[in-house]
């Protein structure tokens, strides 16, 4: 009898481990596709229109900020696919609450660089949508609707993302608390 109470006691945790792999598998696949599309969406958004006789380009590449958005991704993107790989590796071996502790700290990384590209970029957006009347930047995204919608399109992907690492590190912050020192 006592045998029987042992082996439903250690039923639940596999359950809840095999539970918790897949939901954080789940999430990190969501987080590399949003960057990946992200990624995509900035790195190919340009519109060249002509403005009282004035030819004007628009890229992303001419804003330091983009830029540093559109880098924000790729290494999102980059470190999803080897926090994907560490998942399923590490998944199949059983985790360690330690690991749990390395891979809360670089979700937590992750999505602070994330989290920052999405800021930055949100603000000129803003910017460019608006104009700040007292700086005398006139906004841009009249004339240049289809970059406008691209970069904004980027840029909420790329926030799905940071919620999928927000939650990532929920996850891993409540299960490194287990750690026994």
């Amino acid at each position: 009898m006592e045998s029987f109470s042992v082996k439903n006691m250690q039923s639940p945790p596999r359950k809840s481990h095999t539970c918790l792999l897949g939901t954080q598998i789940f999430l990190r696949i969501l987080a590399t596709a949003f960057t990946l599309a992200s990624t995509l969406i900035i790195l190919t958004s340009k519109q060249t229109v002509t403005v009282f006789g004035i030819e004007m380009d628009a890229r992303y590449s001419y804003s330091p900020t983009f830029k540093f958005f559109a880098l924000a991704n790729i290494i999102g993107c980059a470190f999803s696919v080897l926090s994907l790989f560490l998942a399923f590796v590490l998944g199949h071996k059983g985790f360690d609450p330690k690991h749990y502790f390395y891979i809360f700290l670089h979700d937590l990384i992750v999505m602070a660089v994330m989290l920052a590209g999405c800021a930055a970029a949100t603000a000129i957006g803003y910017v460019g949508k608006h104009g700040e009347m007292h700086s005398g930047w006139m906004p841009i995204c009249d004339h240049v609707s289809k970059f406008c919608h691209k970069i904004t399109n980027s840029v909420m992907l790329s926030y799905f993302a940071v919620i999928c690492y927000l939650v990532l590190t929920i996850i891993s912050a409540n299960q490194s608390r287990r750690i026994q020192v």
